[in-house]
């Protein structure tokens, strides 16, 4: 009977080419935990860095070679198709920067007998004393610790590292991955679980100012959580509604429904509440700057592009797959949090005195111009916001690299916006390419932002959203005024007495010089971009 069942019954197909990228990722991660675990402790970095390394350049190889690939697999669960590849390609690019900083070791004293300087640091004053120096990251060498105890300063007199970080990265790149491609509300879910989790550790193990680090993850798994279940009950919502978590079959309910859709619509509020967190738009941005702030910042890099670039990948698909007949709804609503989100992030960027806080509420900023071109609901919407995904992550990721650059006399990042003051007479180059990356940010011509801004106003404008281009363009002249008042402070200001010193670690400095390259190339020779994007419009359902 199970061999007559077994032959007439076809057991589903799983296409493992099209899932090689994701599942390539996933099981170099699986490796990496178990090297984390069972290697010497001194090939552990090694082997991780190179792991990690070839992983993802395997995976974004394979991503390249499934261009024109337009299907489904597991049984319809993912949908493989260009808009997935292209997401999935620049979510492997701003990884491989994102671990490249994370992997940067620089030379730190030996910690001798230290003195306490406030909740969660300790001072290298007496370091010196025991002549020593060994390899030292940004994360903390014993994440268990309570911030400056003697066992945590013990581990880091011993040179101990957190190896740990890099199977945390790959499995949140796997999950990043996973997002965009989600065919479905439950693969969708699980997918956000699986990139949020390691994130949230992630942002926690900072070497310095651990407490505020914890207090970021915290805030972070808190809201994260609230959010996640906010997403579900919509899950659970339009799953009522439609019969079916699969976003074709929910099209097809909206569709056939020639009466009241008020379930479909409160499931798809609950929905959205879930991904515009993780895109960090109004309401639902308190959580950005805490975090930026916090965590340690190569993750911050790695978590403001590539969450960016995965959440707003599978809101797309959302749109565009499972509720483009709800479009008179949630365009209006859309449109309305995308003002609110570039005026916030905009107006609130002024008042900043810290670098990376200005990032973040740069970013929040960023979040609304995106969400511009998604309120078009066309194909020019659709090619434009991967084109500015593309843009943002490389610039962002430069951006935050830039900002490992810049030390105190302690080896202490000086995010401080007063220390930055007269950088560009002490490292010219450095403050040049910062100054590269704020104009792009600004909407500069012969960058990448300015290419990126006129893509999305233009898809808005051609959708019938002309009022919107204006505010957009109205919130970008406000976001120029501290854009430029940075590249101010850099070029025309005494430096302080206690100037910061400017480190050259070489991968760092190797990431920063390609993502200013990129941002370049993408400002005046965009052509191939926007081409590669105008051809990734059609979902597969």
């Amino acid at each position: 009977m199970s061999s007559l069942l077994a032959a007439t019954v076809p057991a589903p197909s799983i296409e493992y080419r099209d899932l090689s990228p994701m599942l390539i990722v996933f099981g170099v991660a699986v490796v990496a935990v178990l090297v984390d675990a069972f290697a010497p402790r001194s090939w552990r970095y090694a082997l991780q860095l190179l792991l990690g390394a070839a992983g993802l350049v395997v995976a974004l190889v394979m991503v390249i070679s499934l261009a024109g690939t337009h299907s489904t697999a597991v049984v319809g669960a993912v949908a493989i198709d260009n808009v997935t590849l292209v997401l999935q390609g620049t979510i492997l690019v701003t990884a491989l920067f994102g671990m490249a900083l994370m992997a940067e070791r620089g030379i730190e004293p030996r910690l001798g007998r230290t003195r306490r300087e406030g909740p969660g640091t300790w001072s290298r004053t007496a370091a010196l004393a025991a002549g020593a120096r060994v390899p030292v990251d940004a994360f903390t060498p014993q994440a268990s610790a309570t911030p400056g105890s003697s066992d945590e300063i013990a581990a880091a007199r011993a040179g101990i590292t957190t190896t740990e970080v890099f199977p945390l990265a790959l499995f949140a790149v796997g999950g990043l991955m996973l997002f965009p491609a989600s065919n479905d509300l439950l693969t969708a879910f699980v997918a956000l679980e699986v990139l949020s989790l390691p994130l949230y550790l992630l942002c926690g193990l900072a070497r310095r100012r651990r407490l505020l680090s914890q207090e970021a993850a915290l805030k972070y798994f808190l809201l994260g959580a609230f959010s996640s279940a906010f997403f579900l009950y919509g899950m659970a919502l339009l799953y009522g509604y439609a019969g079916t978590v699969r976003f074709a079959g929910i099209a097809d309910a909206v569709g056939r429904d020639s009466g009241s859709k008020t379930l479909a619509v409160l499931g798809l509020a609950m929905l959205a509440v879930g991904l515009l967190f993780k895109i960090g738009a109004v309401p639902f941005q308190s959580w950005v700057p805490d975090v930026y702030q916090g965590a340690p910042t190569s993750v911050t890099a790695f978590m403001a592009a590539g969450t960016k670039i995965a959440a707003v990948g599978v809101l797309l698909r959302v749109l565009m797959v499972a509720v483009p007949g709800l479009g008179q709804t949630w365009r209006p609503i859309l449109a309305a949090v995308a003002v609110a989100t570039m005026a916030v992030g905009a107006v609130m960027a002024i008042t900043q005195t810290d670098v990376k806080r200005m990032l973040a509420y740069s970013s929040i900023a960023h979040a609304g111009f995106i969400l511009v071109a998604l309120v078009a609901a066309n194909s020019e919407g659709v090619s434009s916001v991967l084109f500015y995904l593309i843009a943002y992550g490389l610039s962002t990721t430069g951006a935050f690299a830039v900002v490992t650059l810049v030390r105190d006399r302690v080896g202490d990042e000086a995010t401080a916006m007063s220390a930055w003051a007269g950088l560009g007479r002490r490292s010219p180059w450095l403050a040049s390419i910062f100054a590269l990356f704020l104009l792009s940010f600004a909407g500069i011509p012969l960058t990448s932002g300015f290419v990126s801004k006129f893509a999305v106003f233009q898809a808005a404008a051609t959708g019938g959203y002309a009022w919107l281009v204006i505010v957009g363009v109205v919130c970008s002249a406000i976001a120029a005024y501290f854009y430029i008042r940075v590249i101010v402070l850099m070029f025309f200001t005494d430096p302080p007495e206690d100037a910061p010193q400017i480190v050259a670690p070489p991968i760092t400095s190797t990431v920063v010089a390609l993502t200013a390259a990129a941002t370049l190339v993408l400002g005046i020779l965009p052509q191939s971009v926007l081409d590669i994007a105008d051809r990734a419009t059609q979902f597969v359902r």
